[in-house]
């Protein structure tokens, strides 16, 4: 075991006599598991109705007093899981998925059933059958992983992380969540970091759910509090020194054409272009210059910035590259957070702004014309590092700590794989 583990489960005995009082609710699970009927033939109920349900999806805020009590409720059943002897390794030998036979099917199931995914009543067997599918797409869900019904490499990664080092996510998280229970306004904007992940919600409820990129672990997006009190349209981007000395002046070492071939020109203190040619690009003299980019399809920016004052010159935004919301580690950006299906969000901010109805949003964007539009009521928004939680249900989440945040090594799948 790890140094950092032993510091992070440090009082693992307190934790284990807190959870006396729900050991029997843990020992149950397990005897359930044990001693269910050896089932799961293709004809037994092929309706996969003793899984546990896909009740997953939920409009109730990771920001809501109501969450805050789910979670102590999911520590409750894990300190039971815990104390009954938590769950078995998964072996990650080979690739598990509907038709296939096979003993390692058999942990799969026991797996499943602990944690909640798939009821005892499914049984035990060697068959990965229709009940096993739908409990393991349940799993993936919770974790933030591709919902294919196959035990991939991160699939097992996340299933194999024990139950102890997953009740302390939970308390961790729990302080988090603690921290944030005070008025966050009727409407308001939550990014989660290790989710990846934006929250629209009003009157208590999530009212829109968008995918994210955010930053890099040597990059990474900041906590933080603001309000959003303006929207641009078409902008202009103005690239960062830390982008400029890392990212563009290595480009353009390699590709002169790079700066024309991406609309990107270069200014002074005065706002006068300066010719590249003019610049020594075996230094980095260029970095102490303005680099700013143009509107358009190409801009690093693509249609939209959302803007809200902060120390860390960090934003949210549209982005070019469209097919970096598909990937499962969605941690690319310098920062800044860029969102999937942002003009729906961009609409949904601007509603009480007069004159800014989706159709003019649209048509402003076609235009091609830089255009910025302050928000009628500024609308709170929140940077949080969230990566465990539930909403409900006996439904528990956990994320990759991608930051490494909750001081364990096992939490950090991402950097094992």
């Amino acid at each position: 075991m790890s140094l950092k583990r032993r510091s992070f489960l440090t009082g693992a005995g307190a934790i284990a006599a807190s959870a006396l009082a729900s050991s029997a609710f843990g020992q149950t699970v397990i005897d359930q598991v044990l001693n269910a009927p050896r089932r799961g033939g293709w004809g037994d109920q092929f309706d996969a109705r003793a899984s546990a349900g896909d009740k997953v999806a939920s409009t109730l805020p990771i920001l809501s007093p109501e969450t805050i009590s789910f979670v102590e409720q999911a520590i409750v059943q894990y300190q039971g899981i815990v104390a009954a002897g938590g769950w078995q390794t998964v072996p990650a030998t080979k690739k598990l998925q509907l038709g296939v036979v096979d003993p390692d099917v058999q942990a799969l199931r026991q797996r499943l059933m602990v944690s909640g995914d798939l009821a005892a009543s499914a049984g035990i067997s060697s068959a990965f059958d229709s009940y096993v599918d739908t409990a393991l797409k349940r799993f993936q869900t919770r974790h933030g992983l591709p919902v294919d019904g196959t035990t991939g490499r991160y699939t097992f990664a996340a299933m194999n992380v024990p139950a102890d080092v997953r009740l302390t996510q939970l308390q961790t998280n729990l302080v988090r969540l603690k921290t944030m229970s005070g008025s966050l306004g009727e409407r308001f904007v939550m990014v989660n970091i290790p989710a990846a992940q934006i929250e629209a919600v009003e009157g208590g409820r999530v009212v829109l759910r968008h995918t994210a990129i955010v930053g890099k672990i040597d990059r990474q997006t900041p906590i933080l509090s603001s309000k959003i009190n303006e929207i641009i349209i078409n902008p202009y981007w103005n690239a960062p020194e830390s982008i400029v000395r890392r990212d563009i002046i290595p480009l353009v070492r390699k590709d002169p054409e790079y700066l024309s071939k991406n609309s990107i020109h270069i200014l002074d203190s005065k706002g006068n272009e300066v010719d590249p040619l003019s610049i020594d690009w075996s230094t980095e003299e260029a970095a102490k210059l303005r680099f700013r980019q143009d509107p358009g399809k190409i801009n690093a920016m693509s249609s939209v910035k959302i803007n809200f004052p902060n120390s860390h010159a960090v934003y949210m935004h549209d982005t070019p590259q469209q097919s970096l919301f598909i990937d499962q580690d969605r941690f690319y950006s310098s920062g800044c957070v860029r969102v999937q299906n942002v003009r729906d969000l961009v609409t949904w901010l601007l509603r009480d702004t007069s004159g800014w109805d989706r159709q003019r949003f649209e048509q402003t964007i076609r235009s091609g014309e830089n255009m910025p539009v302050n928000l009628a009521a500024p609308v709170p928004v929140y940077f949080v590092y969230i990566s465990a939680w539930s909403t409900g249900d006996a439904v528990v989440h956990f994320r990759d700590d991608i930051y490494g945040m909750d001081g364990v090594d096992e939490l950090q799948l991402s950097s094992s794989l």
